[in-house]
Parts: structure tokens; sequence; C-alpha cells
């Protein structure tokens, strides 16, 4: 059975402009992160190597997106991460995380700048201290996609993100992606972890900014 609705094009009327208020689950990654003590295990020839490295994560609040009826409201993000041995960028990365409150749905897109995007889903509510999502290579929906060279040599066949919201404000996250490495017999389990901590405070979204200077141009 479908469960999308039959009108595909009336998008919602009555939208919230204020996206801080909306983000349900998403609402603590609001803000400016750093921390300087993650753990990066990676595939090399010799094996295994873990690096230690200091990320810089923004999460930025965007207006609400509507696919027709659907409704999400969602961050904008930016991580930036090096090491301490080297100033050159260890990994790169973009993507929005998006709420659907209608049905709890959680997405976040992700793309580096090594030839690859992803689009993992999980489900989630209010208050939820912690979020998991996931991306499996293959489906069109939820899926991972690479270019030539990694899908020879460094497949990435799964992607999880489970996430941890801590009593301190700050945030944990463990990440898992399965890759087939060519020339090894088993799947190798590329492991990133962290825990984050505020350094900046959530700005408000475009149109809830220019609706408040409005009503402060109003009132003055």
């Amino acid at each position: 059975m479908n469960p999308f609705p039959r009108d595909i094009f009336t998008e919602p009327s009555d939208v919230d402009p204020d996206t801080l208020a909306n983000l349900g689950p998403l609402r603590p990654l609001a803000g400016t992160w750093r921390a300087t003590k993650g753990s990066d295990t990676a595939p090399k020839p010799a094996g295994p190597e873990q690096r230690t490295f200091i990320e810089h994560i923004v999460f930025e609040p965007i207006d609400p997106q509507a696919n027709g009826p659907q409704l999400f409201y969602g961050l904008r993000y930016h991580i930036h991460i090096t090491t301490v041995e080297e100033d050159i960028t260890f990994h790169d990365q973009v993507g929005y995380w998006l709420w659907e409150p209608a049905t709890g749905l959680i997405l976040q897109t992700l793309a580096i700048p090594r030839g690859q995007t992803a689009l993992a889903s999980g489900h989630g509510k209010p208050g939820d201290k912690t979020i998991t999502l996931t991306a499996t290579r293959g489906p069109t929906n939820y899926g991972i996609c690479s270019t030539d060279f990694l899908e020879d040599a460094f497949r990435t066949d799964a992607y999880r993100i489970d996430i941890t919201f801590n009593p301190d404000d700050s945030w944990s996250y463990d990440i898992q992606t399965t890759l087939a490495v060519r020339g090894q017999d088993q799947p190798f389990l590329h492991h990133d972890r962290n825990t984050l901590h505020r350094i900046g405070a959530a700005k408000p979204n475009p149109w809830a900014q220019i609706l408040a200077k409005r009503t402060a141009a109003a009132q003055s």
C-alpha cells in the first residue's frame, strides 16, 4: 500500500518559520563544535592504522523545505578535520541533517571531495538521547554512490552513524563504514569516533531572521 498522499503537489500552508523550534531530535546539534581527540581506524597495506584527529563542525539551521506535502526542518553542516601531525585537511564533508515531523524520519546527506555521496536514514522524536542512521550500497533511496576507482579499490558497502547526546551538552558519534578493500578477503570496518564540545551558539534560519528584523523595525 502506497503510504503517500494522492495530492503530491500541494505544499503545507501552516509552516512555522522558526527552524530551531522544529528540529525535533536534531535540535541539540545546532551550533558550532570542536574536539581534539577523535579516533580514526583506516585500512593500510601493513594493516589497520589508527589516527587521532582534530575536528570542527558547524550546523546551521536552514529554512523549512517541502517536497509537495512532505515537510522537512533541517541543518546544513560542514565538517573539517586535521591532525596534530599535519595541517593539510584530513577529512572534509558537507551535507544536511533533516527531520520530518509528520513521520519522525531523519535523513543525513553527506558528500566528500573524493567522489562519494550518501543518503542515510533513521527515525526519532523530540527529546531522544540517541540517534541511529544507516545507508547501504545498492538501494536507490537510502544508498551510497562512489567513483569507479573507489568502487574498485575501496568499495563502501554499508554506513552507520550512532549519535549520543550527553548530559553536559556535548555529543558523541560512532561511525562504522564497511569497506571491501581490493586484495583483502574480509570486509574492513572503518571506524570513527569522537565527542564534540560546543564553542558557538546556533543562529536562527534566514526566514526567521528576516521576520525578526521586520518585527523589530515595526516596533521602533
